[in-house]
C-alpha cells in the first residue's frame, strides 16, 4: 500500500481543488514529541484537514467505531493511524488508554472532543472523556479549529459538495500541560473550548 505521504498530499490536492482549502498558523506545530491535537468536529473531511494542516507530522486520529466496518476503507483508515471510539456517546476506556500509549510514543494524536459532527456549524460541548485525556497525558495540547467543512459536508448530506465551499484550518499557540492543568480539568476543557471557538471565528472572517 502507497505510505503515509502519498496520501496526505492526495488528500491535500483534493483539498486545494475542491474546497479551496486554507492553513492558518502552521509554524505554531512542534515539530517533534508528544502532541494532542483538540479539534471542532464539522464533517468527515476534519480529519483529512487537519491532519495535511499538521504536516510534516504523521498524526494518529480516533475514528467511530462503524468506519472499521466499510470494507476497505476501514483497512485504509487503520493503517493511516486511526483507531476506533465507540460510538454509544458514553466514555470509551479503550480509546482513552489507546490515545495516551500513543502519545506515551511520542505520536501527534488528534482528538475531537466534541464526539460527533456538529448539527449546524458551531462548536458543541466538549465531553468529559477528553478532559481525562488532558489530565494524563503531559504533553502540551495543540488547539486547533475547522471552518467551512460543515457547509460543504453538513450532517445528513450523503456526500460533499464541491466547487462552492471553502474549507480552512487555523492553528492556535501549543499549550504548555502544566499551564492549562493549573485550574483542573474542567477549566482546561473550557479554555480550550474557547480557543477553538476563536480560531474558529478568526477563520469565518478571513474567507
Amino acid at each position: 500500500m502507497l505510505n503515509f505521504e502519498f496520501w496526505r498530499t492526495f488528500w491535500a490536492i483534493l483539498l486545494l481543488v475542491f474546497w479551496r482549502y486554507r492553513i492558518y498558523g502552521r509554524n505554531r506545530v512542534p515539530f517533534s514529541g508528544a502532541l494532542l491535537i483538540v479539534a471542532n468536529h464539522q464533517s468527515y473531511l476534519d480529519s483529512g484537514a487537519v491532519g495535511v494542516a499538521v504536516g510534516p507530522r504523521h498524526t494518529d486520529s480516533v475514528a467511530r467505531e462503524g468506519l472499521f466496518r466499510i470494507p476497505g476503507f476501514g483497512t485504509l483508515i487503520r493503517w493511516l493511524h486511526a483507531f476506533p471510539v465507540r460510538e454509544d456517546g458514553g466514555g470509551d476506556t479503550r480509546a482513552i488508554k489507546e490515545t495516551l500509549a500513543r502519545l506515551e510514543r511520542g505520536r501527534a494524536v488528534i482528538i475531537f472532543p466534541e464526539g460527533s459532527r456538529t448539527h449546524d456549524g458551531s462548536v458543541g460541548e466538549f465531553k468529559r472523556g477528553a478532559a481525562v485525556i488532558i489530565k494524563r497525558s503531559r504533553c502540551p495540547v495543540l488547539p486547533v479549529a475547522v471552518e467551512g467543512a460543515y457547509d460543504a459536508w453538513p450532517r445528513g448530506a450523503r456526500a460533499p459538495s464541491v466547487f462552492g465551499q471553502r474549507v480552512s484550518v487555523a492553528i492556535g499557540e501549543p499549550i504548555p500541560h502544566d499551564e492549562l492543568m493549573r485550574d483542573g480539568p474542567d477549566a482546561a476543557l473550557e479554555r480550550l473550548h474557547m480557543e477553538v471557538d476563536r480560531l474558529r471565528c478568526n477563520c469565518r472572517e478571513l474567507m
